[in-house]
């Protein structure tokens, strides 16, 4: 190969790597603008929740005629699909109470039967036998982060560990938002995580960390709450009716 030639050949391999820099570039750019997006206002809001009260949502209100009631106050930080990196979706939403662990109520969304598996510490989930959106489906309703760094539970004494098939009305209390993690060296933002998780087919639930075994809780709720649809508009009812 002569000098012209590999001078060439690096011209071209230069030129290709320059597309394809590009091409990640414009892929992960909404990517980036909506994670940045989303923290700037979550840190915003966390620094002085009394500032932006219009940012949150209240406990137990319905937004127009949606299904689920809201099932705590806060502000909706994160929404289902959003990315914490690439490669990740987010299976749910994620409610940020501005207070102390301990302090913020976690109601039942919707009708349904409480689990709590033995080893949960700060979770509870909810069969739902019949999906309002789509009558006959079996669906669960899923809250975790009741707890708090340690992992002292905050789910309220009627559902200690071991609690299974227990019907719980919709606005039941069941416990606080905590900032539990599983580790006590790392704890979360003080906030309740909140997604709907499919049937196995079986009669039991999905792993819900795979996002493919959760539902959009949009429809649910009555509120933008994909983050496909929904890359930078704060998650409220309000907002919802002036985007109708």
């Amino acid at each position: 190969m002569t000098t012209r030639d590999r001078s060439g050949l690096s011209r071209w391999i230069f030129g290709l790597l320059i597309v394809i820099i590009l091409i990640a570039a414009y892929f992960a750019y909404p990517w980036v603008r909506t994670r940045v997006g989303r923290m700037r206002r979550l840190s915003e809001w966390m620094n002085n929740p009394l500032i932006h009260t219009d940012w949150t949502i209240p406990a137990g209100d319905r937004c127009g005629e949606a299904p689920f009631i809201l099932p705590t106050s806060g502000y909706v930080g994160f929404i289902w699909g959003d990315s914490f990196r690439p490669g990740h979706q987010h299976q749910g939403i994620d409610v940020f109470g501005g207070s102390t662990p301990g302090k913020t109520p976690v109601l039942a969304a919707y009708p349904g039967y409480l689990t709590r598996l033995p080893d949960w510490k700060s979770t509870v989930i909810m069969r739902v036998p019949s999906d309002p959106l789509k009558p006959g489906r079996q669906i669960w309703t899923y809250y975790t982060h009741l707890a708090d760094e340690n992992g002292s539970s905050y789910i309220s004494p009627e559902y200690p560990p071991g609690t299974s098939e227990v019907f719980v009305e919709e606005g039941t209390f069941l416990g606080y938002q905590g900032d539990f993690s599983g580790d006590p060296n790392n704890p979360v933002g003080v906030h309740l995580h909140f997604s709907i998780v499919k049937d196995d087919g079986q009669g039991s639930f999905r792993n819900e960390l795979e996002i493919d075994n959760t539902l959009d809780p949009s429809p649910y709720l009555g509120i933008s709450l994909d983050a496909s649809q929904n890359q930078d508009v704060v998650v409220t009812c309000i907002a919802q009716s002036d985007d109708q």
